[in-house]
């Protein structure tokens, strides 16, 4: 059984969806294939990865209570081919929202199962998750834990000249607290990658970051601003050398 993860995140590098995408590929048996899904240039490379698929697992964020727009226009296209070629595909979402809630997320999943309804194919259903953001947050959270426990055993070490193991010991309370955080992302992501794997139904399923919400909003705030800092997005137009086209 073919599945092919395709990753609609806009963003190049981390991404809440490519990260979402790796984990429940890590979880999902058979052949698979990885393609992104950016501009119109990508469709065509997609579609021919679907051609002797069986599963399609599209992973995205919710933009603007929806679908992609970039997306879009490729579902149509989509639509058009399986109409033509009546291929026997089942289709996936793993959507990830900036919102505490992953109920959020529902919109985007009934605009998917109209694009299968309409297109002829199987709509295998979605999981939606709240809370994206704190996945990269926690993805940067891991190295950051892990890179200080690598150094304090080293330090130790030197200076003690024996393996300290006080460091390990603080590594694994922290990963720990990780796995609670994502634990309701990782037992539903297994279980969505099981049904992927053997061509079956998962529905609509809906988990957030075990934070509370008075918690994930500032940090979210945090995590954004400081995003936005490193990659030019508040002062990209004040500083360009680039005139703007008229």
């Amino acid at each position: 059984m073919k599945t092919v993860f395709i990753n609609c995140s806009p963003k190049k590098r981390l991404s809440a969806s490519g990260f979402l995408m790796g984990m429940t590929g890590l979880f999902t048996s058979g052949r698979k294939e990885k393609v992104t899904l950016r501009t119109k240039a990508d469709y065509a490379r997609v579609l021919d990865a679907l051609r002797d698929a069986d599963n399609a697992v599209f992973s995205m964020p919710l933009y603007v209570d929806g679908v992609p727009s970039h997306v879009l226009p490729f579902l149509k296209e989509t639509e058009k081919y399986c109409r033509e070629t009546a291929p026997a595909l089942n289709v996936y979402v793993l959507a990830n929202n900036g919102f505490i809630e992953g109920r959020q997320n529902e919109p985007l999943m009934r605009t998917m199962e109209n694009f299968c309804a309409r297109s002829g194919i199987r709509w295998g259903g979605g999981l939606g998750i709240g809370g994206g953001v704190m996945m990269n947050v926690m993805r940067i959270m891991f190295f950051v834990f892990l890179g200080m426990a690598a150094l304090r055993i080293l330090l130790g070490g030197i200076s003690e000249g024996a393996f300290p193991v006080e460091p390990l010991m603080n590594l694994g309370r922290q990963l720990l607290m990780l796995l609670f955080l994502g634990c309701g992302i990782f037992a539903y992501d297994i279980r969505i990658a099981r049904c992927i794997s053997r061509g079956r139904g998962f529905g609509k399923h809906y988990t957030r970051i075990m934070l509370p919400s008075f918690v994930f909003i500032p940090v979210a705030d945090i995590f954004f601003t400081v995003m936005s800092l490193i990659g030019g997005g508040i002062f990209r137009g004040w500083f360009s050398g680039k005139k703007p086209a008229v």
